[in-house]
């Protein structure tokens, strides 16, 4: 990313923690444009789309845009583990989750809390403990 880019990168996330969400999207609508593989900015509109406009189906696309581009960008697999939680797909959390022990930059006890996390909400609480355990030694 040039350094124009870069510097409307932070903008717009500075748009975003002043709640300037539609400034924060056309900023990034502008670095795509340029960059259409941009990992941080794929995984921004894909939180924006999620926590903002409650397009599931699009905050997902943007997160596997930005897995798929930029497969070590951390952040993306964690809004996207969320967002398969809230939406309890737990199956597809499982091979997301497996494939983050892969990636080096990735916090392994993150990925063990979030496998301990959905075992809890399928009441499968000895897994879940289980999991717990191995995110405290990690």
């Amino acid at each position: 990313m040039n350094s124009n880019l870069e510097e409307l990168y932070l903008e717009a996330e500075a748009d975003i923690k002043n709640s300037n969400f539609a400034e924060a999207f056309r900023k990034y609508e502008v670095i795509l444009s340029e960059e259409p593989d941009n990992g941080p900015t794929l995984n921004s509109l894909g939180w924006l789309h999620k926590t903002q406009v409650e397009d599931y189906k699009k905050a997902e696309s943007y997160y596997q845009a930005c897995i798929k581009y930029n497969p070590s960008y951390p952040h993306a697999y964690n809004n996207y583990a969320t967002l398969l939680t809230d939406m309890e797909r737990f199956e597809e959390l499982t091979v997301l989750l497996q494939r983050c022990f892969e990636i080096a930059i990735i916090e392994k006890s993150w990925v063990y809390l979030k496998f301990g996390y959905m075992e809890e909400l399928k009441l499968n609480f000895k897994e879940a403990t289980g999991f717990y355990e191995k995110a405290i030694l990690a």
